[in-house]
């Protein structure tokens, strides 16, 4: 599943690349516009979004619409962006001289183009129920039927800080993802409907529970890491007590939008979310680069939105990916555009993953059983925060009754393994949830602060490089010697630490 998915989707991505160009995306050399044919577009054009000054109304962004035959989709006054529709390809480039607009640009890469043909799937694919929710039975004992597996708790030492602190049910976190089973008996206790919402039909937010149910379970397996209730009947989060939102961003294709993106920071600062975990990346572009005029345009619509939901007291916390990437260092992105024929593009530091490179974000890499980085983990200077377990099915295999190196939690009803930074991105927010949950008068990144300040140092590999297979497959150079900055931040996070 590409950038911030479990792996399968990068390679699906492989499978069905098609290279078209190759394109440099550096500060050295600027990028090529992303526009394809124009020819007709498929019914109700394609995709935009249109900015004004920031604090400016939305009315020149409004008139510039319907002067250029677009259509007014989902507004966002609180950011000064509106989302449009056009039949017309060169619309953001008439768009952008309009007086007072900031910048317009399309948010799908032009892709929606009649004749544009998908060929990769979206970045969530339905997570299989491994073991069900009958055979996961009920515990006689006061400990979780399935909590032997869960060597990610003990790692982070989140089984203990629960005899401590489980958590407030007065702490929110929102689940930025492919939504969550409300009725899965692990989630239920703590799902906290009246802030759930889904943003994928346009970005516009809709309060009904079908627009919020997750249709894959990669949602609720992150919900059950971050807030899986104690209550004898699976598995336990890192913070059992605590709320949870569901904020759909993702399609039904799995596909994640910019539209659907900034509906769910914006509806986080607007609904008393205190931290949201992000365990995915925008589509279609891996990472956005500014050289584009169109995807510096949705670039500062993702910035806009983020720092909205900053001002907000929102902490948010981002995947770093799973494409074993350098992001301190050019990176070859092969396979953007998501939803259409890629291009090979050298993306340098003007280029950014959203969310997780953006500016108020915390960006999380993964590590596995034995506390290595996990062998597909984004990483970089700069770039990874802070780390948590995510698991590692290969070279990283724990001493569990199922002798699985990934993160067991809740799925579609049931329980199932699954690894990436996907999976360590709820650790670090529900560690978090448990800072809030002590100190409630901390806030925003205070509450990262104070995380950070607990984390438990990892050094960088004997050598500096890390090459888990001896074969050079997963290869990577780690930054920062003693302090494993490079690959790890501050270092693997600590439930006990900070609610000790």
């Amino acid at each position: 599943m590409s950038v911030l998915r479990p792996t399968s989707r990068r390679l699906l991505a492989a499978a069905t690349l098609t290279a078209v160009s190759i394109v440099s995306t550096t500060t050295a050399g600027a990028a090529q516009p992303s526009t394809p044919a124009t020819s007709a577009v498929a019914a109700g054009g394609a995709h935009f979004t249109v900015l004004v000054p920031p604090g400016a109304p939305l009315t020149a962004a409004e008139t510039a619409i319907t002067a250029n035959g677009g259509t007014i989709g989902q507004r966002w006054p609180q950011i000064g962006v509106v989302f449009a529709r056009s039949p017309q390809a060169d619309f953001a480039i008439k768009v952008r001289q309009a007086p007072g607009v900031a910048g317009a640009g399309a948010t799908r890469a032009l892709n929606d183009l009649a004749d544009a043909k998908r060929t990769t799937g979206g970045q969530f694919q339905r997570v299989p129920t491994q073991i069900p929710l009958n055979r996961a039975g009920r515990s006689t004992s006061a400990g979780e039927p399935l909590a032997a597996n869960q060597w990610n708790m003990k790692l982070i030492h989140a089984d203990q800080a629960n005899e401590v602190n489980p958590g407030s049910h007065s702490v929110l976190v929102g689940v930025l993802d492919s939504g969550i089973q409300a009725t899965h008996p692990d989630l239920a206790p703590n799902i906290d409907r009246a802030a759930s919402a889904g943003c994928a039909n346009e970005g516009v937010p809709d309060t009904s529970e079908a627009a919020w149910t997750d249709d894959f379970g990669h949602g609720t397996h992150v919900a059950g890491i971050v807030a899986a209730a104690k209550n004898g009947i699976g598995v336990a989060g890192v913070a059992p007590n605590v709320r949870v939102a569901s904020i759909k961003v993702g399609d039904a294709d799995g596909f994640i939008y910019p539209e659907f993106a900034v509906c769910g920071y914006v509806w986080a600062a607007d609904h008393g979310v205190d931290i949201a975990t992000a365990s995915f990346a925008v589509d279609p572009w891996l990472r956005w680069c500014a050289t584009d005029p169109d995807q510096k345009a949705v670039s500062a619509v993702m910035q806009r939105a983020i720092s909205y939901a900053n001002g907000k007291s929102v902490v948010a916390v981002a995947s770093l990916g799973n494409d074993n990437w350098d992001l301190a260092h050019n990176v070859v992105d092969s396979f953007s555009p998501t939803n259409g024929p890629a291009q090979v593009r050298i993306t340098g530091s003007n280029c950014k993953i959203f969310p997780a490179e953006a500016t108020g974000v915390n960006g999380v890499s993964s590590v596995g059983a034995f506390k290595d980085r996990y062998y597909n983990s984004n990483y970089g200077t700069g770039k990874a925060d802070i780390t948590a377990p995510g698991g590692d099915r290969l070279f990283q295999i724990p001493q569990t009754p199922d002798a699985d190196g990934r993160v067991l939690s809740t799925v579609l009803d049931g329980y199932g393994y699954m690894q990436g930074t996907s999976m360590s991105t709820p650790h670090v927010a529900g560690v978090l949830a448990l800072v809030k949950s002590k100190h409630p008068e901390v806030s925003g990144q205070q509450l990262f602060t104070a995380a950070v300040r607990a984390a438990e140092m990892l050094p960088c590999p004997p050598g500096g490089i890390d090459d888990p297979d001896g074969q050079g497959t997963y290869k990577a150079v780690c930054e920062g010697g003693a302090t494993g900055s490079g690959f790890y931040g501050a270092g693997l996070v600590n439930a006990l630490n900070v609610v000790s």
